[in-house]
């Protein structure tokens, strides 16, 4: 037969929990005796006080800036000043057109020659289309800080006469791109593709969208009404 296990008996007598108030001071009695309640509001009404002063200073100086957002956008604002920003605005472009130089250097040497890259007259165009796309980037594109292309010119006309630029270069740069594809030989090729291919780039990503479709039309219409095809 199967043992029957027994349980033990516990010898814990069970009792009820105490529900008999405090017999001593709580914290919350020793607290009221000594007034920290009071002392600590007063210290709340000090802090802000003083908030409100150092607040106040601060809008002052905003509002003399002619400025009313936030002290936190206000410390932002002013870390870099608009020339710098126009300057730091200047080498991005210009890094990124130089890389696109120096990638399409180096497609048409492989293209045209590909066992004989010269990698240091390679480099060496890419650090002077790197000044000269940073020069043409500083003068030409539009920036907050310098807004006018001409001076004397009335603001107004100063986007119209930046697009008209920007157009006729993207227009030039274009045709004659593909002209020198068609007609010339490898050499002429090779020397002037790649400049002429980022200066067209840049051109069209400067105009505005209407335009920069006009310039690409034109350049195909250039393309077919002369029997070009595209190498």
């Amino acid at each position: 037969m199967a043992r029957q296990r027994k349980d033990p008996i516990t010898k814990v007598r069970l009792r009820q929990p105490d529900r008999s108030g405090p017999k001593e001071k709580t914290l919350l009695e020793i607290a009221q005796e000594r007034n920290l309640f009071a002392e600590a509001e007063k210290r709340q009404d000090a802090l802000r006080k003083k908030l409100r002063s150092t607040v106040g200073v601060a809008g002052d100086h905003d509002s003399s800036d002619g400025d009313d957002g936030d002290d936190d956008d206000d410390d932002d604002d002013e870390g870099l000043s608009p020339t710098a920003e126009r300057i730091l605005e200047t080498m991005l472009w210009a890094s990124c057109l130089s890389m696109l130089h120096f990638t399409l250097d180096v497609l048409v040497q492989h293209q045209y020659s590909a066992d004989r890259v010269v990698w240091p007259k390679v480099w060496m165009r890419f650090f002077q289309a790197l000044l000269v796309f940073g020069l043409l980037v500083y003068t030409l594109h539009p920036h907050p800080s310098k807004p006018t292309l001409v001076p004397g010119l009335p603001l107004r006309y100063q986007s119209a006469l930046r697009q008209s630029v920007f157009f006729a270069c993207s227009i030039c740069a274009g045709c004659y791109m593909i002209h020198i594809t068609n007609m010339f030989g490898y050499l002429a090729v090779m020397k002037q593709a790649p400049s002429l291919g980022c200066l067209w780039v840049w051109s069209v990503i400067e105009l505005e969208l209407p335009w920069a479709v006009l310039s690409l039309v034109g350049a195909g219409g250039f393309l077919w009404l002369n029997g070009y095809d595209i190498k």
